[in-house]
């Protein structure tokens, strides 16, 4: 299908997304952003993108832009306190820990999970689980460049 044959779908379940997007903090900060590379292309409902970046999504077409607030219950979550863990010093075999390094962990289900040293002192070392973006407020502004239904591989 090309481009021509596209105008006029609308964004909805199962259908193929190419857009560029725009991720900032309440101060505006940029967080990331496709804007000096190339457009992100995802399927609506794929579980690729939370579904509180999606849903405002719905509806939109090729051409159009958008500016919305994803409060954190529709991003990233709140921030968890239970989500920060003590460990000892010796559970870093290959890398010295510092804080503020991001480090990356095995989950109990054999998968990667980043965390952010928070705090050393003596043998314990405090790691943060908690997503980056956890419990902060996001502007999530996008162009649609395409719209089209899905094609499965």
């Amino acid at each position: 299908m090309n481009n021509q044959e596209s105008q006029g779908l609308r964004i909805g379940e199962g259908m193929e997304v190419t857009l560029h997007f725009t991720l900032s903090l309440e101060d505006g900060t940029v967080v990331d952003s496709t804007r000096d590379k190339q457009a992100a292309t995802f399927q609506v409902g794929d579980g690729n993108l939370p579904p509180g970046f999606e849903h405002p999504l719905k509806g939109l077409t090729t051409g159009e832009t958008g500016s919305f607030e994803i409060t954190p219950e529709h991003a990233f979550g709140q921030h968890n306190p239970q989500n920060i863990q003590m460990l000892k010093r010796d559970d870093f075999e290959d890398e010295a820990p510092e804080v503020g390094m991001v480090m990356s962990f095995a989950d109990a289900a054999g998968g990667e999970l980043p965390g952010v040293i928070k705090h050393i002192e003596g043998e314990q070392v405090e790691v943060d689980f908690n997503h980056p973006l956890a419990g902060r407020t996001l502007t999530f502004e996008v162009e649609v460049l395409d719209v089209k239904p899905a094609t499965t591989h």
